[in-house]
């Protein structure tokens, strides 16, 4: 150990401590003490600093009281420095690099069981745990270090106590919050089956409507009209329990984006449900809203429609039969609204007009086919090519699919519109006649392979465009919705 204290200390100390010269100049670079000493230049100091007249003759004093070492400025001229800060007195609790003056002098103070973080100017609590807390130094320990510990050994129980009702509290909530988020579960899957069921009870009240409206339209019976508006009104009450339990299950969330919204109302509006809607489908759909986008197909097509006021008949006649206006697109993709269009030769005979009918379906329907039936060649006397008597039969074709074998599924009517009622018809009649398990979403997952892809993309491409039309600017068209023009936007 260093030699003594130019003025020596009475107080008696407990525990040791390490001084290092880590720059500068002394009598020694290492000292270890464990009574009360001082630095400076002075050589009567423990550690007696060289060549730094920065520093003064006796700069700090060093002692051990109240259970740690403490460090105090002999009221020198040019101060004592830690991390920059000038100090009068501090407590050494942990290593501390210590400046003296304003020159190259810089001591490292570490008491008793510090480790030698210091260098790297870190500071640790490690020492006094082991010192006040250490079961092993419980015998050498002084009164003040049994105090601290019999304190803290209360404060530990009673933190211990308050710790155990804690947990027990967090362990109740947790598994409150899990049963309660089970519930939740299990009433969200309550509300979706509910919100189901009403759907497709309001289609088959559809399927309903249509044929007592069919039963009255021939008969004319006052009694039958009466019914069918009561119907009606079943049916709107239905949709408004069908609205509540989705903004209940909070469906149209602001975590959709507005083209997903856009796409679940559109399914809807053709008669799908949009809480079983199959995974992909709002994807699908985008991806043939990017088709469109990728050309003017559209833009050109509208710009004709509303050019001549297309649009209005259509809507006109599609709500006339209880259909929603948004077949309007079906016109699109069969003609781009060219009502003098001649689609290829079938085994059916010719395709002619908007809405592409064939002589069989023309003459069905009450149209009458011209002299040039059998050739490629649009006839101002075929009845396919006038605007609105193709369109009225147009609209009475398509409720007939709709409420029959489609079941009141718009989409599967496009699908059938397509395929050829005959064709499609077998697939439909594998599937139960009820809307809940004939539609587009389980002919989709039963048989996909057997659609043909001309008809998948027929289907797509008309949903597609509704969507846009609901919206066009949205998807960065330059025209408004060609329906709302006429009154008959969507909801």
């Amino acid at each position: 150990m260093a030699k003594g204290n130019c003025e020596s200390g009475s107080e008696l100390p407990t525990y040791r401590i390490e001084v290092r010269v880590d720059r500068g100049q002394a009598n020694n670079s290492h000292f270890s003490f464990s009574d009360t000493f001082q630095i400076g230049r002075d050589e009567r100091c423990a550690v007696q600093i060289m060549d730094d007249a920065s520093v003064s003759r006796s700069h700090i004093e060093v002692s051990f009281h109240d259970g740690s070492w403490w460090l105090r400025d002999l009221d020198t001229t040019n101060g004592t420095y830690i991390d920059g800060r000038k100090i009068d007195v501090v407590a050494l609790t942990t290593p501390t690099k210590v400046q003296l003056g304003t020159g190259a002098t810089l001591l490292s103070l570490i008491p008793e069981g510090s480790r030698s973080e210091v260098d790297n100017g870190n500071s640790s609590l490690a020492q006094y745990v082991q010192h006040y807390f250490s079961a092993s130094n419980l015998e050498n320990a002084g009164e003040h270090t049994r105090m601290i510990r019999r304190a803290f050994e209360r404060v530990q129980a009673k933190q211990k106590r308050k710790y155990a009702k804690m947990i027990a509290l967090v362990s109740v909530l947790f598994l409150f919050a899990g049963g309660y988020a089970f519930y939740l579960h299990l009433e969200t899957a309550k509300q979706r089956e509910r919100a189901e069921a009403i759907f497709y009870a309001m289609k088959s009240l559809e399927l309903d409507i249509a044929g007592i409206q069919r039963i009255v339209t021939e008969s004319q019976n006052e009694q039958g009209i009466q019914v069918v508006n009561k119907y009606r009104g079943q049916r709107k009450d239905m949709e408004k329990n069908y609205e509540q339990f989705l903004g209940a299950l909070g469906f149209y969330s602001s975590k959709l984006t507005e083209s997903e919204r856009l796409i679940l109302r559109v399914a809807r509006i053709f008669g799908e449900c949009e809480i079983n809607m199959p995974p992909g489908f709002v994807a699908e759909i985008q991806n043939y809203i990017r088709k469109w986008q990728s050309s003017d197909r559209l833009e050109k097509a509208i710009r004709t429609a509303q050019e001549k006021n297309y649009q209005s008949k259509i809507s006109d006649e599609m709500l006339a039969q209880g259909l929603p206006p948004q077949f309007f697109y079906l016109a699109l993709q069969e003609s781009n609204f060219d009502i003098y269009t001649v689609g290829p030769k079938t085994y059916k005979g010719y395709a002619k007009g908007m809405w592409q009918f064939i002589p069989e379906t023309a003459i069905k329907y009450g149209l009458r086919v011209g002299p040039l039936v059998d050739l490629s060649r649009s006839d101002p006397s075929d009845e396919r090519h006038n605007f609105e008597k193709a369109t009225s039969a147009a609209a009475r074709y398509l409720k007939f699919i709709y409420s029959t074998d489609a079941q009141a599924s718009g989409l599967l009517v496009m699908s059938s519109y397509n395929w050829g009622e005959e064709k499609i018809v077998k697939l439909l009649r594998s599937m139960p006649a009820n809307p809940k398990d004939r539609n587009f979403w389980r002919l989709l997952g039963s048989h996909r392979e057997k659609i043909p892809q001309e008809t998948y993309d027929y289907v797509f491409y008309i949903v597609s465009a509704a969507v846009i039309g609901e919206n066009p600017r949205l998807f960065g068209f330059k025209f408004d919705n060609p329906l709302a023009s006429s009154g008959q936007k969507s909801n």
